[in-house]
């Protein structure tokens, strides 16, 4: 089992988890709604938990974004970076608090910061791995979003495999070309400071041929007249969206969730 594991914890799975993820490959829920209504939805519960204290709200809130991120099928990788990054966030904040005088009230206005945090969170997690570059796109172009910002972020989104092989590769000559480390050290930091080193040497050619790549698609895409297209192509672009019954569920389901969250709230002002 400990071998099935470092077998599944390489620099392959890494990418590919990054390519399912930005593609949105995983299915789930929001990934047959409608894009516009996704970005509706996640920004309204993006605001909703900063607009309370109440520990109960936050709680709720906090625990209809784990059900969230299970209908999205968020990946491994995501989940875990997610997890790790809280758990390290309530750590040193918590050890902040205690080492420079804080009391109980500043931990519990720690965890309240850390319930919205997490809240917020995990809604982003569940809109955006539903949504690959084409449906970001159209929803951003959907809201007046400009033209150049809503392909830029497409253009990124379909650069990350790109950006991914070329790390891999650069990485790779890097430790081909390199003597190995004599003597690893306890717990072999002595490789681990080598590999963060070469890992931070293998940007710079990086930004070199993301600069090539850049030049070489904005000069296909003047060639092709991008900047000068039909005032149409908008509608045309748009016209394949529709908000299916689907989607009026999930709004609605949504809807009646906050209200039972806040009344909630108010039925037991103990936690406030």
């Amino acid at each position: 089992m400990a071998r099935r594991h470092r077998d599944v914890l390489t620099v392959e799975w890494v990418k590919l988890e990054l390519i399912r993820t930005a593609y949105a490959t995983r299915g789930g829920v929001f990934a047959k709604m409608d894009p516009r209504v996704v970005v509706v939805w996640y920004v309204v519960l993006a605001v909703v938990p900063w607009l309370t204290h109440n520990i109960t709200v936050l709680a709720l809130l906090f625990v209809g974004g784990v059900v969230s991120v299970a209908l999205a099928r968020v990946g491994p990788l995501i989940l875990g970076l997610f997890v790790v990054g809280i758990g390290f966030d309530i750590l040193y904040t918590t050890l902040a608090s205690l080492l420079f005088g804080g009391g109980w009230e500043t931990l519990a206005a720690l965890g309240i910061f850390n319930l919205k945090l997490g809240a917020v969170s995990m809604f982003s997690m569940a809109a955006f791995v539903s949504l690959d570059p084409e449906k970001l796109s159209d929803a951003l172009l959907a809201f007046r979003a400009p033209k150049l910002l809503a392909f830029g972020v497409s253009y990124g989104y379909r650069m990350l495999p790109i950006l991914m092989e070329e790390f891999v590769t650069v990485f790779e000559g890097h430790r081909q070309r390199s003597a190995p480390v004599p003597r690893p050290g306890l717990l072999g930091w002595r490789v681990v400071v080598r590999l963060a080193t070469t890992a931070v040497r293998c940007f710079y050619p990086i930004f070199l041929n993301i600069a090539v790549n850049v030049r070489t698609t904005i000069e296909a895409l003047e060639t092709k007249g991008f900047t000068y297209e039909a005032p149409d192509a908008r509608a045309l672009r748009l016209g394949g969206l529709r908000v299916t019954a689907l989607d009026w569920l999930v709004c609605t389901t949504t809807a009646l969730a906050l209200v039972g969250v806040f009344a909630a709230g108010q039925t037991w002002p103990v936690f406030r």
